[in-house]
């Protein structure tokens, strides 16, 4: 597992403003037409683009004997939002067919089949998924959460699951069944086969449960009150998180579908810890609500007899809770506590929540109820403010001998300014894990190895954006601005390697001359060698907009090979006074070396060139014929070695400039067995333009030899 620490070279600042006047890059010529894109000074506001015109409300009425009218108009009923009426601009009556399904209706589009799976390429931006029509279905999923229930629980879900297939599935139903356990998985898509639907319940094993029981409340008089607890806070936390995002993902994928549906929710309870969870909650239901989507929990603990002395799953209470009803009244709390996310799930999208009871049909006959005739109503809100805020709905008919039934409101999108700071939060992570994110802000990422020891190798990163696209706010004497930096990791299995998040505060006198440089934020890691994705998400806090950047980073083995280098720096700049970090081969002697990752340097400045040799050859004494090739020797402190090294720079095909020939004969970094050098260029030889930078290193002992290329561009 790869370590992850905050950079002591940008302590306390962790910023560095780059010398460069332009995030042009001459390496790449596609980052120099971003910068160039950037330029203008019109900052289009980040909105988010999952907001909502068109707000859809199911609505059930029935008499006085429980029975659904029909033959109601679009003038018959009312909205309202918070009060202010609002104009019905889609009505629509559906009812589900209670005869055979005509053939040609039976086929229905693959609709989960992606959900638990990454797609084969990106989604287009403009490429949004087809509306899907499947007017008078019943539409029914159900999610079995097997990570949190026991085996006697799991059973209990498929057999009331296969008591509803055997002898109450109807021509119009379509069910479809998803899993979940270590991840998100989708066995059967919505189909209609009475067999294929019970094989692949059958196939689902109580034995199959990883349930986790509930912590009981301790007793605060029990003699074991202060005996050690594990804070199993943050498991909950993953594995709530874990649970609602497998909810948002099948809400999401039902979308398509105009219809009503309903997604039942099988589970033992869900814990929250304190505010964690309330904006990943408050998301799957915004998404449920847009979607369309009903959900319907169901706690297969079942009815549960809380005695003051517990049960048999834990010991026996001791102390004066048994007597005093702290102990019942500590394991009601609890019990309230799990199933209180489920209320809200259920009562927020139109659903409903099933607690303390033992026979799940009842389930099932409140969606038949619900879905079997509804009217459905769309509108577009009134109120234009993104704020995030839910917004209360009510039906009303001119009749009213009627009862309706629908759900009580939605929550408002939600723009940049009206974001708290969960919520900005889970933004970024859910850019971080989108296959399309946005690059309205642009950013640039780069990174370098150099090898530690063995197998473990020290991985600089370093992250830059423009400052013409920071906005600056003048506070006092000084002009400032934050940018939140998100970014992962992940190996060739997509396993998460590691995981960045810092906030950088930037606080300068002259914003003027920041917004002509770029801002570039510097981090590390230490990595084994292999091929790794990284992909970085850096958010400006001031109108929101955000960029993202994605790039493998290829740690060779070093171990391997005639001859082996880390990788090459380039810069201009040297900073003074900065912390030790014995891991950092750029920081020497109180001074680092900040890298231009776009290889762009500006005419007149000195360009400085760090790279590393690894187990050199031992060099036999010195003789004087060794020193009559007139090289000039590297500082010596280590084992007798006989390196050399220059810099030579091509423009096309024309050598324009070669450096003078370094001579290392010692290993001056014996730690790591490194040959470093640093070599200064001065940039006055160089006329303004494109260069391609060939190194030049020879082991003279072993008779080995590399020249890496790379690409330096001066500017004026």
């Amino acid at each position: 597992m790869a370590t992850h620490t905050r950079s002591r070279s940008l302590v306390p600042a962790l910023v560095a403003i780059a010398v460069g006047a332009a995030l042009a890059v001459a390496a790449s010529r596609a980052l120099l037409a971003q910068q160039q894109q950037a330029a203008p000074p019109q900052r289009p506001i980040a909105t988010f683009r999952s907001s909502v015109d068109l707000v859809t409300v199911n609505v059930v009425v029935r008499d006085r004997n429980g029975d659904v009218v029909r033959g109601l108009t679009r003038d018959d009923f009312t909205v309202t939002e918070d009060g202010r009426p609002q104009s019905i601009s889609t009505f629509d009556f559906e009812e589900i067919a209670t005869q055979a399904m005509e053939a040609s209706a039976v086929a229905i589009p693959t609709v989960l089949g992606s959900v638990g799976r990454a797609p084969a390429a990106p989604v287009p931006a403009a490429e949004t998924k087809p509306v899907v029509d499947m007017h008078g279905r019943r539409l029914i999923a159900m999610l079995f959460d097997l990570s949190s229930m026991q085996p006697e629980e799991i059973q209990r879900s498929v057999t009331s699951a296969r008591d509803y297939i055997e002898k109450r599935l109807s021509p119009a139903d379509m069910v479809a069944i998803a899993t979940l356990s270590t991840t998100l998985q989708v066995p059967l898509d919505f189909t209609g086969d009475r067999d294929l639907l019970l094989q692949t319940l059958d196939r689902m094993s109580g034995v199959e449960g990883m349930g986790f029981d509930e912590t009981a409340a301790a007793d605060p008089t029990d003699d074991t009150a202060t005996a050690f607890a594990a804070d199993d806070s943050e498991f909950t936390l993953f594995n709530t998180d874990r649970r609602l995002q497998a909810l948002q993902a099948l809400t999401e994928a039902m979308a398509p579908i105009e219809q009503k549906k309903s997604l039942i929710y099988f589970s033992s309870g869900m814990t929250q810890t304190g505010l964690d969870n309330r904006v990943a909650i408050r998301t799957v239901i915004d998404r449920a609500v847009r979607s369309n989507v009903s959900i319907y929990t169901a706690d297969m603990r079942g009815l549960q007899a809380l005695g003051p002395a517990g049960d048999a799953s834990q010991a026996s209470t001791r102390g004066q809770s048994a007597f005093s009803g702290a102990a019942v009244s500590g394991r009601f709390s609890t019990m309230s506590a799990s199933q209180d996310a489920l209320s809200s799930l259920a009562e927020d999208t139109g659903g409903r929540a099933f607690f303390d009871q033992n026979d799940f049909k009842s389930v099932f006959d409140r969606i038949v109820a619900d879905t079997s005739a509804y009217y459905l109503l769309g509108f577009s809100s009134t109120n234009r403010t993104m704020d995030g805020r839910f917004r209360r709905v009510r039906v009303s008919l001119k009749r009213t001998d009627l009862k309706l039934e629908y759900r009580a409101g939605y929550y408002a999108p939600r723009d940049f300014s009206h974001s708290g700071r969960d919520d900005r939060e889970q933004q970024l992570m859910e850019q971080l894990f989108s296959d399309l994110s946005v690059t309205d802000l642009p950013v640039y990422a780069s990174s370098a190895y150099f090898r530690i020891k063995g197998d473990r190798y020290f991985v600089p990163l370093w992250v830059a954006v423009p400052g013409s696209n920071v906005p600056f706010n003048k506070s006092g004497d000084k002009s400032k601005a934050t940018l939140d930096i998100l970014a992962i990791v992940r190996d060739p299995q997509q396993r998460p390697v590691a995981r960045i998040r810092d906030t950088v505060n930037l606080a300068v006198s002259a914003a003027d001359e920041v917004q002509r440089k770029n801002v570039q934020y510097q981090t590390d890691l230490e990595l084994p060698p292999g091929v790794f994705q990284l992909k970085v998400v850096v958010r400006e806090n001031q109108t929101g907009n955000m960029g993202s950047f994605e790039a493998p980073i290829t740690v060779p083995d070093l171990g391997h090979g005639p001859i082996r280098i880390s990788s090459v720096i380039v810069g201009s700049r040297l900073q003074s006074g900065m912390k030790k970090d014995p891991r950092n081969p750029l920081l020497q002697d109180g001074q680092e070396l900040i890298p231009s990752i776009a290889h762009v340097v500006a005419a007149g400045q000195p360009l400085y060139l760090y790279y590393e040799m690894y187990d050199a050859a031992a060099a036999p004494a010195t003789s004087a014929a060794d020193a009559a090739v007139g090289a000039k020797p590297a500082a010596a402190a280590g084992p007798g070695v006989r390196v050399l090294s220059n810099v030579v720079f091509f423009r096309g095909q024309k050598r324009v400039l070669e450096t003078s020939l370094v001579e290392a004969l010692t290993i001056n970094a014996p730690d790591r067995k490194a040959t470093k050098f640093q070599l200064e260029v001065p940039t006055t030889d160089l006329p303004p333009g494109l260069y391609t930078c060939q190194v030049n290193v020879i082991d003279d002992v072993a008779g080995s030899f590399a020249f890496p290329r790379l690409a330096v561009y001066v500017k004026k």
